[in-house]
């Protein structure tokens, strides 16, 4: 599976400017560089995020997003990891990603499920209630969004039902890269498993987002990324052969003492 990450600068509060700027990169990325799948980063539609008019200015019941991607997907011949967006549920605002397969086909949707209660996201956001897994490909997928990642019973939940690529999309600030590239790693190398991160680049409010995306083996090792705050498309081959070698060799799954965990 070829993966190309699209880490996008988007327009603070300017869903028009995002919805035109986000086709424009998914269109460059299959054309530039022929990906299977292509990742958007979180909230692309806003920003993270606009606390005035919220409500106002979200995708209602996802609707323009589920269109947009879908159309996208079926006639570029692409699977489409859609990052997230803010979007209405009934009288709730949700961040939401859309999951997309090549034959136009909407395959998973998630909802965050941990906001980030520093920057008062728990306050205006609904949380999700189940984890996302998908195939794609026939490579079973996984995706989660931005603070999900300090959470590591999630993703180990996700890989111990199969989960051979985790896509995370975020909006993580500048200030904190250090902390991201920490936790990918070692997300990646405990669950033996390809991991695809999407970032965001640019500025909303006084908040610099930290870009560096980056895609990685299941050794941990650096298959692509970006280390600065550009908008700008890295790509990667995952070659699945080695995710079934480092489990054959290194099997920490059947290793497990669960019955020793107090989750």
């Amino acid at each position: 599976m070829k993966v190309s990450s699209i880490q996008m600068n988007m327009a603070f509060s300017s869903p028009e400017e995002n919805y035109r700027r986000a086709e424009e990169l998914i269109r460059k990325a299959v054309k530039d560089n022929a990906p299977d799948t292509v990742v958007l980063p979180e909230t692309w539609n806003l920003g993270f995020f606009p606390h005035d008019n919220l409500f106002a200015l979200s995708d209602k019941e996802g609707e323009r997003t589920k269109s947009l991607l879908s159309s996208l997907s079926k006639e570029l011949n692409v699977n489409i990891v859609g990052g997230s967006v803010v979007r209405s549920d009934g009288d709730d605002v949700r961040n939401t990603c859309y999951v997309y397969s090549r034959t136009g086909e909407l395959v998973a949707s998630y909802d965050k499920t941990h906001l980030f209660s520093p920057m008062d996201e728990d306050k205006f956001f609904k949380k999700g209630d189940h984890i996302s897994l998908f195939t794609l490909d026939g490579v079973k997928c996984g995706v989660i969004i931005c603070y999900d990642i300090r959470f590591p019973e999630l993703i180990r939940t996700m890989a111990l039902q199969g989960m051979d690529v985790l896509f995370v999309v975020s909006q993580w600030p500048k200030v904190r890269v250090p902390h991201l590239m920490a936790l990918t790693r070692a997300r990646a190398i405990e669950n033996q498993m390809f991991l695809v991160l999407c970032n965001s680049a640019g500025k909303a409010g006084e908040t610099q987002y930290g870009g560096s995306s980056l895609i990685l083996s299941p050794w941990g090792e650096v298959l692509s990324s970006l280390e600065d705050e550009k908008e700008y498309i890295i790509s990667a081959t995952l070659d699945m052969g080695i995710v079934s070698d480092i489990r054959n060799s290194i099997n920490v799954f059947s290793d497990r003492r669960p019955e020793l965990y107090n989750l």
